[in-house]
């Protein structure tokens, strides 16, 4: 894949993968009779995703400014094993039953599903990042001694994630949503 296309320096998707996102714009999604309780759960799955990150990282924040508060701990396992897991299986998802659906709908697109499932693949490798660093974190909120550097290192690891994140998101809801919108929302 070309490094334009990249999840970690990708800056959006090419014009020519936006062919259905020009015709329907997000803002009309939900109004469009093929919008359906499955696109708007499977986004609502997305904007929880982006809410814990942005939790856990505030969380963080909280904490380097200070010492962790007695929750912390607790909550950085809870919510970032959630996190991960959750994640992890929404994409298992996406790659084994709907993505191939989706790609015999519109041969234009075709190319984007691919750029998607290499997000998928470079994701996997930030979620081990992640997950990682969460628990070097969480194994020195256990120990005496030094715990800022750990978290100042997850702390970084979560803004890198949250781009990356963000980026896939943003770009697999541009594909798929005015995919179902333009096709209906019949899926297996």
């Amino acid at each position: 894949m070309t490094a334009d296309l990249k999840l970690e320096t990708r800056k959006g998707l090419p014009e020519h993968l936006r062919v259905l996102a020009e015709k329907y714009p997000a803002p009309t999604w939900a109004a469009h009779p093929n919008f359906n309780d499955l696109t708007s759960f499977w986004l609502e799955r997305h904007l929880m995703f982006r809410q814990l990150l942005d939790k856990m990282i505030a969380d963080a924040e909280v904490a380097l400014d200070g010492a962790p508060g007695p929750r912390f701990g607790a909550e950085l396992s809870r919510y970032g094993g959630f996190f991960l897991n959750q994640l992890h299986h929404h994409h298992m998802i996406e790659d084994d039953h709907y993505f191939p659906q989706f790609t015999a709908l519109d041969a234009r697109l075709e190319r984007g599903f691919e750029i998607l499932d290499a997000d998928h693949h470079a994701l996997d490798a930030h979620i081990r990042d992640f997950g990682q660093h969460t628990n070097a974190v969480l194994a020195a909120l256990q120990a005496p001694g030094d715990k800022r550097t750990a978290l100042g290192r997850l702390h970084e690891v979560q803004e890198d994630f949250r781009k990356f994140l963000h980026r896939h998101l943003t770009d697999e809801e541009e594909i798929i949503v005015p995919l179902i919108l333009e096709y209906g929302p019949d899926m297996q």
